[in-house]
């Protein structure tokens, strides 16, 4: 959808401009929608992404780009599971890096979700819907690691309870650009969506951004590169690659928050595919016993030969 501002729009805000413009069209915007589209980065005007409470002008273009509509129903698939646990409540998945968890726009196959449906059958909580179903948490597509999935809603209550009080958590390990001065510390800053590029997120102090705090502790040191754990206290979209970034240690790969600039992430190129971050370590109380459980899974062979080329070079 492309269409241009005229005297009369002058001044009014983006999304209810958006909102009326396709009225008539087969699928009208409301203006939540439109201010969504604002906020996904997918409305610009003259080329650079607006928010939706931009003031449009006269002789402005306004291009919009909406998503793929999602299917009604997620299809199985026959794709390889490394499952870590499973019993009649719950299932630990390893997610490989490059899988995405559930379906989305230009990710409609191939998803963690798929491979749950066929694996699984019916057997999986429905309080996701149809798109998300027994999917609690996630994790980025290009990062691997572990994930508990609700085989009934009972367990997804559950979990999500627990990972609303952070009695559930996730410890992860990362290659880091650069070596932190103190070889443990904290960053608490506040993360939302950034206010020019609308697919990022971003350190913000506007009020609208959410809290987010992650400690980390140097594990290993080489030359120019740290191997760091991380632990979170929330769980933002993006917390560990923002955060690491915003201290000028950016995971290294990283190619949205700058760490695919270091020389390493060019000279091994063969052996980073997105940024080197893997959740390792999950713990949780099981949703049916209480019983206090802990699993690990391993770092990803990429991860693991680019460490001992890291060693070597020492």
């Amino acid at each position: 959808m492309s269409t241009s501002v005229y005297t009369a729009e002058a001044g009014e805000r983006v999304d209810s401009f958006l909102a009326r413009m396709s009225a008539e069209e087969e699928e009208p915007l409301s203006r939540s929608a439109a201010a969504k589209l604002c906020d996904d980065g997918r409305v610009t005007v003259g080329g650079k992404a607006v928010k939706k409470n931009y003031l449009l002008r006269e002789g402005e273009s306004v291009v919009v780009v909406r998503p793929e509509p999602l299917p009604d129903e997620v299809a199985p698939e026959n794709i390889p599971l490394d499952i870590i646990y499973e019993d009649a409540d719950i299932i630990v998945i390893n997610k490989p890096t490059g899988m995405v968890v559930h379906p989305a726009p230009g990710n409609m196959t191939g998803t963690l979700v798929s491979a749950l449906l066929y694996h699984c059958g019916d057997s999986l909580s429905g309080i996701g819907g149809v798109q998300r179903p027994g999917i609690v948490h996630r994790i980025d597509k290009d990062t691997s690691g572990l994930l508990v999935v609700a085989k009934n809603d009972t367990a997804h209550r559950s979990l999500s309870e627990q990972i609303a009080l952070h009695t559930a958590y996730r410890r992860y390990m990362a290659i880091c650009v650069g070596s932190p001065r103190e070889d443990s510390g904290t960053v608490d800053a506040p993360i939302g969506r950034h206010p020019i590029d609308r697919k990022r997120m971003a350190i913000v102090r506007d009020g609208r951004a959410r809290e987010a705090v992650t400690h980390f502790t140097v594990k290993e040191r080489f030359h120019g590169i740290s191997l760091i754990e991380c632990k979170l206290e929330t769980g933002r979209t993006h917390q560990i690659r923002v955060h690491m970034s915003s201290i000028g240690h950016p995971v290294l790969g990283d190619e949205v928050y700058g760490g695919d600039k270091h020389r390493a992430a060019k000279e091994h190129a063969k052996y980073i595919s997105g940024q080197c971050l893997h959740a390792y370590r999950l713990e949780l109380d099981h949703p049916r016993t209480g019983e206090r459980m802990s699993f690990e899974a391993p770092l990803p062979e990429n991860m693991a030969h680019l460490i001992e080329i890291f060693r070597q070079e020492l």
